[in-house]
C-alpha cells in the first residue's frame, strides 16, 4: 500500500468502504498504487491499468484501456458518449463489490494481460470526427485562422471539433466557434487555460492558480 493512498482513505468519506474493497482486489492482482491526478491509480510497470474515483451516486473502478476488454459480463459502461478507451464499473454498496469479486478480479487480470501484450486501442483519427459547416465557414473567411487550427495538435484539434460539433443549433455552432478564435490563434486547447496551465486537474483550477 502507498502512504500517499493511504492518505486519501484517511481524508475520504463517501463511498470509502467501497473504494476500499475495490483497493483490496487490484492490490491482490500484483498492481503497483499510485496516487495520480488526486485519486488511487493502479499501475504495471509506467502503464495505467485502473483509476479508483467518487462521485455523488456511485463509486467507479476505471478501466483504462477497457474498450479492449471482453466484458463477457456485460457490466462495463462507457465513461462518456466520446470516449473511446475508458469503460468503467460503478458499484453503489459493499456487497455489490462482494457479489462480483470474481468477475471485478478477472476483469483485472485480462486488462493486465492486455498490457502485457501491447495492444493498443484504436484512436479515431481527427479527420473521423464530425467536422461543422460552420467552421469550414469559418476558414474560408479567415486563412489565417484555419492555418492556426492545423498547427494545434490532434488531440486538441478533437477537442474543439468534439465542442463545436455538440451544439444541435447552427448558431450555437457558430457562437462556440468565435468564443475559441483567441486561443485557437495561440495555439491553446479547448481546456488550456490563456495563462498557459491546463484547466485540466492537477495543474490549474480555472483562475489561473497552479494547484499542488
Amino acid at each position: 500500500m502507498n502512504p500517499k493512498v493511504d492518505a486519501f482513505f484517511a481524508r475520504t468519506e463517501q463511498w470509502h468502504d467501497e473504494l476500499q474493497q475495490l483497493r483490496t482486489f487490484l492490490l491482490d492482482c500484483g498492481l503497483t498504487e499510485e496516487l495520480k491526478w488526486g485519486q488511487p491509480c493502479y499501475s504495471l510497470g509506467k502503464a495505467n491499468i485502473s483509476i479508483l474515483g467518487g462521485f455523488k451516486d456511485y463509486c467507479v473502478l476505471n478501466f483504462v484501456k477497457g474498450a479492449l476488454i471482453k466484458d463477457t459480463q456485460k457490466i462495463l459502461v462507457q465513461q462518456t458518449k466520446n470516449s473511446q478507451s475508458v469503460r468503467i464499473l460503478k458499484f453503489t454498496s459493499v456487497k455489490e463489490i462482494m457479489d462480483l469479486e470474481s468477475v471485478i478480479k478477472a476483469y483485472i487480470f485480462e486488462a493486465i494481460e492486455l498490457e502485457k501484450a501491447g495492444l493498443k486501442v484504436a484512436y479515431k483519427k481527427t479527420e473521423d470526427y464530425d467536422f461543422p459547416e460552420e467552421l469550414q465557414t469559418k476558414f474560408d473567411a479567415d486563412p489565417g485562422f484555419k492555418s492556426a487550427f492545423d498547427k494545434l495538435t490532434p488531440g486538441r484539434q478533437r477537442g474543439y471539433l468534439l465542442h463545436f460539433s455538440g451544439a444541435k443549433q447552427s448558431s450555437t455552432r457558430t457562437n462556440r466557434i468565435e468564443s475559441c478564435v483567441a486561443k485557437i490563434m495561440i495555439g491553446k486547447g479547448f481546456q488550456d487555460c490563456t495563462c498557459g496551465l491546463s484547466k485540466r486537474m492537477p495543474r490549474c483550477d480555472g483562475s489561473h492558480k497552479q494547484i499542488k
